[in-house]
């Protein structure tokens, strides 16, 4: 019995240039998509601070205090009465996560103070108070 050979060059090789490709626009994706999400949409004068950048996560929750004391939940305005109840609703699955309050400093330290009871009474420990950094 013969068997033919096959007569193709034994030189094969895989092409990574197309998967290159890929990773580089998903890089350059996330990395213009990171940029965005640090931008909230309600406009609040954050005081300064020297302390460190806090590393926010995705499942963070975000509190905002604006200047005309409204407070939003995830940049839905709530009322001040429902924050506990909402705040627990929100993290329902994740004790773990952050709060992180966004107070304009115009707003008193008492609404602040308020805030952080909502979200003792909701189970969430880890409060973070969001500031702008100083220029140096």
């Amino acid at each position: 019995m013969n068997f033919r050979q096959d007569k193709r060059p034994s030189n094969s090789f895989v092409d990574v240039t197309p998967f290159l490709d890929t990773i580089f626009n998903l890089l350059i994706f996330f990395a213009l998509s990171l940029n965005f999400i640090s931008n909230p949409g309600i406009k609040v004068d954050l005081p300064k601070s020297a302390a460190q950048e806090i590393a926010r996560k995705e499942k963070d929750i975000t509190v905002v205090i604006t200047p005309q004391r409204e407070v939003y939940l995830n940049d839905k305005q709530v009322k001040l009465d429902a924050l506990p109840a909402l705040l627990e609703e929100t993290a329902k699955g994740n004790e773990k996560a952050q709060v992180l309050i966004q107070a304009d400093q115009s707003v008193p330290h008492g609404l602040v103070v308020t805030v952080m009871d909502a979200a003792r009474s909701a189970g969430l420990t880890r409060l973070a108070i969001i500031t702008q950094p100083k220029e140096k």
